[in-house]
């Protein structure tokens, strides 16, 4: 849905701005609240008094200003919209973009933005194969930019080929069909997170560990939901047979020094998730060999505690997170052992839940408990769990800049 999102449109030098007038309808249709920058190439196209009658609100053009209390014009529309729209996309313009040109308004505000950028490209046949468009349009999705088009079939030149404009209403269907996952692709953009994932594997001797049965769903999950959301994502994974997620580096261990090792290795970060499932104990001594029976039938098997990697991390000095979470996994009066245990680790948020029914299950219930209460959430798949999680850490983290 787009209903109330402001769209910031930026009119480009082609002749494809005759598309424009239909384009602004149909994003007014949708409820949006559209603001226009017309370039002066633009201008040879469409005026800027028929794109203000048209929005209903002030068409900007020029960069600078005169009087010191006019907004700065760059800033205050970049921070206003929700999206931005660059349609017709000119050969130029995406030059711009992708060389981080800033010499106009237009390509001035693409530059001082963090919000989706929707881009609608139109040219000629031979300047959208030339290499240096490709080259720059490859440069441009690689920012995350999404390009709708372009079409191929009659152009204005008279020639036959891709270059055509899309058509408004695909234009708009595209936007309101990715919008909101465009979005979320982008909210962690810049921020490095380090999960742990799975179980641990502490060997008793050559054939034997100490384990337990953690699938490493849900840590996994958690990983690609961060990506998603445009985190660079750390995932160190104990021993698991769970696919590991795409554009994400994975380190595996197997013990817990050897995951505690890999977490302060990855430091500094921007958040820290403690989701595996580690063993609290170790052998005192791994045998060199396989232990054999004996006659009395038993075996005396002493052990130590193992490093606790989320306390480590939550103590760690400047080197530590803005955000540290634990995961707790209880099988009996589940809130109050995750209170103590937000409290012991020092860690910030706690994500409890229930594992009296037993491990690697496609669902689960949490809640979410930090100093200032108790979230509770239904029982969610745990790729939902992961999505909700990554954006409460983009609120997180985007409150924290706004308040520095």
């Amino acid at each position: 849905m787009l209903a109330n999102t402001n769209v910031l449109l930026i009119v480009t030098g082609g002749i494809a701005a005759e598309k424009v007038p239909e384009l602004i309808n149909k994003l007014t249709n949708q409820d949006c609240k559209v603001r226009c920058i017309l370039t002066h190439s633009g201008s040879k196209f469409i005026s800027a008094k028929e794109l203000t009658k048209l929005t209903g609100a002030p068409t900007y053009q020029e960069m600078f200003f005169t009087d010191k209390n006019e907004k700065m014009e760059h800033i205050y529309l970049s921070r206003e919209a929700d999206l931005i729209l660059v349609a017709p996309a000119t050969a130029n313009i995406i030059a711009k973009i992708a060389n981080g040109i800033a010499d106009d308004l237009a390509s001035t505000t693409l530059l001082a933005n963090d919000k989706p950028i929707f881009i609608a490209p139109s040219m000629n046949v031979m300047m959208w194969k030339n290499p240096a468009t490709q080259v720059n349009l490859k440069k441009v999705l690689s920012q995350g930019i999404v390009s709708i088009g372009p079409e191929s079939g009659l152009l204005a030149c008279g020639e036959i080929g891709e270059g055509r404009m899309s058509e408004p209403e695909m234009i708009v269907n595209y936007i309101k069909d990715s919008f909101q996952e465009l979005g979320e692709r982008k909210s962690l953009f810049g921020h490095k997170i380090v999960v742990t994932s799975g179980p641990t594997q502490e060997p008793i001797d050559p054939v034997r560990y100490i384990s337990n049965r953690s699938s490493g769903k849900q840590g996994n999950s958690i990983a690609a939901a961060l990506s998603k959301f445009g985190a660079e994502v750390v995932l160190i994974s104990g021993p698991t047979q769970e696919p590991y997620p795409e554009d994400v580096k994975i380190i595996k261990v197997e013990t817990a020094e050897e995951m505690l090792k890999a977490s302060i290795s990855e430091l500094p970060s921007s958040v820290f998730i403690s989701v595996a499932a580690v063993s609290d104990w170790k052998a005192e001594k791994i045998e060199q060999n396989k232990i054999k029976k004996n006659k009395t039938n038993k075996i005396n098997l002493s052990l130590r505690r193992n490093p606790d990697i989320l306390y480590s991390v939550s103590n760690i000095g400047s080197l530590r997170p803005s955000l540290v979470i634990g995961f707790s996994a209880e099988t009996e009066n589940v809130i109050k052992n995750s209170k103590i245990k937000l409290e012991e680790k020092a860690c910030d948020w706690i994500v409890a839940n229930d594992v009296s029914s037993g491990f690697g299950h496609n669902s689960n219930q949490v809640h979410i408990i930090s100093k200032n209460g108790i979230e509770a959430w239904p029982k969610l798949d745990k790729s939902e769990i992961a999505r909700k999680l990554s954006q409460l850490i983009a609120n997180f983290l985007e409150n924290k800049i706004n308040a520095s």
